[in-house]
């Protein structure tokens, strides 16, 4: 770990491994903190909608879906206007099938709204007043609406003449605003909502002559293409039988050493109440893990499967539509460019999640480092047991695609360091 040089996304990756979707709509911005907010708003808006993908996470293997929430934080002259462009890429679904739920709406209305929608929405809301302002009278509804809904927890509402429950809402979100804004929303470190909602925190401010900077002229088409991929993407996905994602054995081990040896330092740092943000962010480093890789699927589909959308509804389970053909998927496994993406989103993330900790508590903002991602050889050597033979570091970097040849050099060099030592022939100890 070594002192963080920012907190930009997207100039820090390979914007070469990204899907083709998410590369056609970054090149519609310009500054980094605008590539920043529209990487994270568009990857918010694609997962939305991306029913029967789930992925199995903690020792309970509860299904988690492609659902993240997100708050923008920044002045007024930051640029975030760029997020509404995640909002052109669902409008076409949402003309087939209602999905967008206003954010200016009662909390009755909201759950009413979610309710007919079977718990599946995407809420899009570019200043964040109209939010705080509507939600002032029943913070704490929405509040505990939204932190359930980011665990897919039933929301239940009872008045005098009715009762009702949501159960597996599967709630998208992505608002924009100010500081102030976002703290009506999450008051304090304490509340729930906090660890579950995706902060990213803007300080630049546009210079002033790039906001009189005249449009792309295929801007337009550019997203009208995204946005025509995604729909088909998202029907594909609807006429299926739910489909299991994962991470492979060798990135599971890499996420496994970050909760274990990276992230712990700013826990230390900020103290434990920083803890519960570090445990989510592997949950959210593996949804975002799982967009990228559905994002790769083919938007073409078989002329066997497709079904207009336009006047179909929804039952509460997505694999059904009437008229639907029942196709049972192969599971979706990531690849290591993608893992490698959500990895380096998640390490950026949990900085401005550190600096709206910070923000929220009234500290001192102190400076954090930068967690940087692990390689092959760090895992490996964490994989073994603290006693092992050559068989077994051969079979155990074979497993991960890691060459004999290679794995025997690595261990000469750990040898070297003074991180493993010879016991007999064939025969290696850890050194602690």
């Amino acid at each position: 770990m070594e002192e963080q040089a920012n907190l930009h996304i997207v100039e820090n990756m390979d914007v070469n491994n990204l899907p083709e979707l998410m590369k056609s709509v970054l090149s519609l911005a310009n500054t980094p903190a605008e590539k920043d907010m529209l990487l994270m708003s568009a990857l918010v808006a694609c997962g939305s909608v991306m029913p029967n993908l789930y992925v199995k996470y903690g020792i309970s293997a509860k299904r988690y879906y492609p659902n993240l929430q997100l708050f923008i934080v920044g002045s007024a002259a930051c640029g975030k206007g760029i997020a509404n462009l995640a909002l052109e890429l669902v409008k076409p679904i949402h003309e087939a099938t209602p999905l967008i739920i206003p954010g200016d709406a009662t909390y009755p209305a909201f759950y009413q709204t979610l309710a007919k929608q079977h718990g599946r929405g995407y809420i899009h809301e570019s200043e964040g007043s109209v939010i705080t302002d509507i939600w002032r009278s029943s913070t704490a509804n929405y509040n505990t609406a939204l932190r359930k809904a980011a665990e897919h927890e039933t929301i239940s509402r009872s008045r005098c003449r009715e009762a009702s429950v949501i159960e597996n809402p599967q709630l998208s979100m992505v608002l924009t605003g100010t500081f102030s804004q976002y703290k009506a929303l999450v008051p304090s470190i304490e509340n729930g909502y906090f660890s579950r909602l995706i902060t990213l925190i803007v300080d630049e401010h546009q210079a002033f002559n790039s906001q009189y900077v005249e449009p792309s002229e295929n801007s337009g088409e550019i997203i009208k293409v995204a946005a025509e991929q995604l729909y088909h993407l998202y029907e594909k996905l609807l006429f299926t039988k739910p489909r299991e994602f994962s991470l492979t054995k060798e990135q599971k081990a890499r996420l496994g050493n970050h909760l274990q040896t990276a992230y712990p330092t700013l826990i230390r740092m900020l103290g434990e109440d920083f803890h519960s943000v570090v445990l989510r962010m592997a949950v959210h480093i593996e949804r975002i893990a799982m967009i990228l890789s559905a994002l790769r699927m083919s938007p073409s589909i078989s002329s066997e499967i497709i079904v207009p959308l336009a006047g179909k509804e929804l039952d509460s389970d997505t694999s059904s539509l009437s008229g639907a053909r029942d196709v049972r998927p192969e599971n979706l496994v990531c690849s290591d460019a993608d893992y490698t993406t959500a990895e380096l989103i998640g390490n950026k993330l949990i900085l401005h999640m550190a600096q709206a900790y910070q923000l929220i508590k009234g500290t001192e903002r102190i400076s954090l480092p930068t967690v940087k991602p692990l390689d092959q050889k760090q895992i490996l050597l964490s994989l073994l047991p603290d006693e092992f033979e050559s068989k077994t570091l051969v079979a155990e970097a074979q497993s991960q695609g890691i060459s004999p040849r290679t794995s025997t050099r690595w261990n000469e060099e750990w040898m070297a360091h003074g991180l493993v030592q010879k016991i007999r022939y064939g025969v290696y100890k850890k050194i602690a």
